[in-house]
């Protein structure tokens, strides 16, 4: 069952749900997004009305909706009614505090009748929160605070009991306020799709809802418009502007064949499109998925402010009542005077802002990421990325780009290797072998305006290479076995090739009836990101270690061109999954790079696995701990110093969180705190944490090194 709670704003509101309504029979679980203000119970319960009455008995309005329907609107946290209430609320307490300063009466009529008005306009929600907690026995900032109020009016500080109820009111608007700057901030990232999409209707084209398109109808997408839905791309031409998906920051062109990503911009261009998948499937609508559930994970952290938090508010209540009773007895004094100081201990009992400083830390940490193409599964990746010291990468399609190209182009013999090229690429030509295609795709790079010989008497050579005649002399194209078994191997040639083939590339001998009269080589290339990448996460501290199904030659290769100085060829996805194991049994926290299907093994041994290019594959995105939208290595760095960042604006928020409370109970208990003061140390700190935290909202760190290697060079 999912709900709408309207006056769930905060960490205490949650703590009130989850004392009412876990020791019911038939609850299994709580989920709660506090930032849409839903709550989803998990329930084994033959008819859920108990769920709804006992919400709706903790003043809740609670409000049920079908799971997998759209969230609805927040109602904005700071209304008209509210905004004339708090200031009929200041003036009166202000008034109050002023008449009682200058007559040194806190109990006359004007007083008193301002000072009710400040508390009926301010405080009764707060009162009203403060009874349902009474009565459901929570010890929550509402009760403390309400009781606070309660005895200051009975011992006759009634300037005091509204300027309290009035600062409260203002912190928790504010407080509100701030909160409403993060959902907004999740919600920019979510609510990216149009509405509308076009779709060929006959010989037309016609507007309908997103909603009531079909898989494989087809759409068009002008210039300047929103992709409303996942599509492949069938004619036209675009350039697209991807950052609310992959984080990319230029657009990326679009052809026939191409996915296009719901939420996308076209930048310029008209494309056609068929649809691939529904409104709540698309990949947008996955991340937004992702994001709610990550929201409702509670951090590490979080579990232990919670913990912590449920023995220490009894300790300082118990501390106050024995303030309110011991003191007079021990001390001397006054009751009114220890009763005021007790009551004083009891707003700063409320932690409130040790509680709320974790959520919202790791949320605007999140929605940080999330905005940059970095999709973080929960708080406790968040946090536990500070911790890593390996991570582990795939080599194909992470560190590489994941496709053959031509590497290397040198005559061996007279003729020029323009000429032997075109000969090359008209035998290649008829192959569909990827080796093949990269050699003819090498060829066209250089010679773009070139054209293809015809080739006669064509054959493949299975595992060796092709054959062919042009203009009537043949010509064989092929490996170091078809050299062999040609009978033309030389010294010279066995050098050079062995030379190309210890540097884990693909040699490939151009052959006339004379002998060899030119060397090819083709190999998967390192993305130039990749340097950039290895650098960063050496500068972390962080070792790289290359783990790959490919031959060791190769992987030394690549590995030696990035600087990583451990790296395994040869391994099965058992395989890796052992190295993986292995690797945290020596060094502690591992993280695992790779495409989130082959590499899933390793991927769920690793403390955390990252999938690379999950835009595009449905299945990393539900897989994977943390899913990189592209295929940009660089951002696994980025990804952990965003983690340190979080970790340490955690532990500055429990610092200041705690240290506040230290030194106001240390005033109270020397008799120098006043009651509005307590209500600034415990409203002002869950401000300062509020802020803090969303400072993450706004940090990203840029990728501290610049790929400046060309990803391959023709000799």
């Amino acid at each position: 069952m999912r709900y709408r709670i309207d006056k769930m704003d905060c960490p205490t509101e949650e703590r009130l749900i989850r004392n009412r309504l876990e020791p019911m029979p038939g609850i299994a679980r709580l989920d709660f997004n506090l930032l849409d203000r839903e709550l989803t119970v998990y329930h084994r319960l033959g008819d859920p009305q108990p769920i709804a009455a006992a919400l709706t008995a903790l003043d809740m309005a609670p409000s049920l909706f079908e799971v997998g329907a759209p969230a609805t609107a927040v109602p904005p946290a700071l209304g008209a009614k509210l905004k004339g209430l708090l200031i009929i609320s200041g003036l009166a307490a202000v008034g109050a505090e002023v008449i009682a300063w200058t007559t040194g009466q806190e109990a006359s009529w004007p007083v008193m009748a301002l000072a009710a008005l400040s508390i009926l306009s301010a405080g009764l929600p707060t009162l009203k929160k403060g009874w349902v907690a009474l009565k459901n026995r929570t010890l929550n900032i509402y009760f403390l605070m309400s009781l606070a109020v309660a005895g200051a009016v009975i011992i006759g500080k009634w300037p005091e009991a509204a300027m309290v109820v009035f600062l409260f009111a203002v912190a928790e608007a504010i407080e509100a306020l701030s909160l409403e700057r993060a959902r907004n901030a999740i919600k920019s990232l979510t609510a990216l799709a149009p509405e509308t999409a076009e779709v060929r209707v006959g010989d037309g084209w016609q507007e309908q809802p997103v909603a009531g398109v079909a898989v494989g109808s087809r759409i068009r997408v002008r210039t300047g418009a929103r992709v409303p839905l996942d599509a492949r791309v069938d004619s036209g031409r675009a350039a697209l502007d991807q950052a609310p998906i992959t984080g990319e920051s230029l657009p990326v062109d679009k052809q026939a064949g191409d996915a296009l990503y719901a939420g996308s911009i076209v930048t310029d261009g008209v494309v056609e499109a068929t649809v691939t998948a529904a409104a709540g499937d698309s990949t947008l609508a996955r991340i937004a998925a992702a994001i709610q559930d990550a929201q409702s994970q509670r951090a590490p952290t979080q579990r232990f402010v919670d913990q912590f938090a449920r023995y220490y508010t009894p300790v300082v209540v118990a501390l106050a009542l024995l303030v309110a009773v011991l003191g007079p007895l021990l001390f001397g004094g006054t009751w009114g005077a220890w009763i005021y100081q007790a009551l004083v201990l009891l707003v700063i009992a409320c932690p409130c802002a040790l509680v709320i400083s974790t959520p919202i830390t790791v949320v605007s940490g999140l929605a940080a990421a999330a905005k940059h193409g970095i999709l973080i599964k929960g708080g406790v990746y968040l946090e536990g990325g500070r911790l890593l010291k390996v991570v582990a990468l795939d080599k194909t399609g992470t560190l590489t780009q994941g496709q053959p190209v031509l590497t290397d182009a040198a005559p061996f013999g007279d003729m020029p290797l323009e000429q032997a090229l075109m000969i090359a690429a008209s035998l290649d030509e008829h192959s569909t072998h990827p080796v093949a295609q990269a050699l003819v795709s090498g060829w066209r790079a250089r010679q773009p305006d070139a054209a293809t010989v015809p080739v006669e008497d064509f054959g493949v050579l299975n595992g060796r290479g092709v054959k062919g005649s042009i203009a009537g002399q043949p010509w064989h194209l092929g490996n170091h076995r078809l050299v062999e078994e040609l009978g033309i191997c030389s010294p010279a040639l066995e050098a050079r090739l062995a030379l190309l083939e210890n540097a884990g590339k693909t040699a490939i001998v151009l052959c006339a009836a004379s002998g060899p009269v030119a060397l090819f080589a083709v190999a998967d290339t390192v993305r130039p990101e990749s340097f950039a990448a290895v650098a960063a996460l050496k500068a972390l501290h962080v070792e790289p270690v290359m783990l790959t199904g490919d031959n060791p030659a190769t992987a030394r290769a690549i590995a030696d061109q990035l600087g990583i100085q451990n790296a395994r060829g040869n391994l099965m996805p058992e395989d890796k999954q052992t190295a993986v194991a292995e690797l945290k049994s020596r060094h502690g926290t591992v993280g695992m790079v790779g495409d989130g299907v082959n590499d899933a093994p390793a991927l769920a041994r690793a403390d955390i696995g990252f999938a690379m290019g999950a835009a595009g594959t449905a299945t990393a995105l539900e897989t994977a701990d943390v899913a990189i939208m592209d295929d940009d290595p660089r951002k696994i760095a980025d990804f952990i110093r965003l983690s340190r960042r979080a970790g340490s604006v955690l532990k500055q928020n429990i610092a200041l969180a705690l240290g506040i409370k230290v030194v106001f109970l240390g005033l109270a208990l020397t008799g120098h705190a006043t009651l509005w003061m307590a209500v600034f140390a415990d409203m002002g700190a869950s401000l300062l944490v509020v802020f803090n935290g969303l400072r993450l909202l706004g940090y990203f760190p840029p990728t501290a090194v610049s790929a400046s290697r060309a990803p391959w060079v023709v000799e």
